[in-house]
């Protein structure tokens, strides 16, 4: 039994959801916070990659971080290597499935924390960096935490953006949702019988941490 796919989707997801913490609160952030001109068109893109065919996933990342694109060529030249059929493709395509889930928790959890809260702080001096560091980020905290939770599951999973960006190499890309997919069409039932259940008891961990923490809100 190879383990490798295991470890390969424990590092991407983690990953991944770091980057979509990172990206998802500068954008959640000032969408919940600030108004603008077209900040409904804004909110609604970030729901794309969610919705999409992983399939049209993959391929928009082929054309836009591929080798020979701008932002893979850039990729290219800072690190020496290719963005694309790589662990950090994988990492990148599990990141764009995944950061609509983190942004629509993180979205609810600014939008829901009191206006009168923020303006008292303000009248205190409070900066904006006070505010979102001392009064925002902890009142927003179990929304943020129940969509970091969601993020990570969602990367775990990921499987057609994943195999068309990042590829399906066995022991560099081969995440579990690959080495099932390839395992099955192979005819072996050992290998998804191993990883099956582990992918379910992630999925259903996460599941109910998410759950415990919206109740407690």
């Amino acid at each position: 039994m190879d383990w490798s796919p295991v470890w390969i989707s424990l590092r991407v997801a983690f990953c991944a959801t770091v980057l979509s913490v990172v990206i998802g609160l500068l954008v959640a952030y000032p969408l919940a916070r600030v108004r603008f001109p077209g900040r409904d068109v804004v909110a609604g893109l970030t729901i794309v990659p969610l919705v999409l065919p992983p399939t049209v996933l993959g391929y928009a990342l082929l054309v836009a971080c591929g080798r020979h694109s701008t932002i893979g060529l850039i990729y290219h030249r800072l690190t020496g290597t290719d963005l694309a059929f790589t662990w950090q493709g994988a990492v990148l395509a599990a990141c764009i499935a995944s950061i609509p889930l983190f942004i629509g928790h993180a979205l609810i959890a600014f939008s829901q924390v009191s206006e009168e809260v923020v303006d008292a702080a303000r009248v205190d001096g409070a900066n904006g960096w006070v505010i979102a560091r001392d009064i925002m980020a902890p009142l927003a905290l179990p929304g943020l935490l129940a969509g970091t939770s969601m993020a990570f599951a969602r990367a775990t999973g990921e499987f057609g953006a994943t195999m068309m960006f990042a590829g399906d190499d066995a022991g560099k890309t081969q995440t579990m949702p690959l080495a099932i997919y390839d395992a099955f069409m192979a005819g072996d039932v050992s290998t998804p019988r191993v990883l099956i259940p582990i992918a379910i008891a992630i999925a259903a961990f996460v599941c109910i941490l998410t759950s415990r923490i919206n109740y407690r809100r």
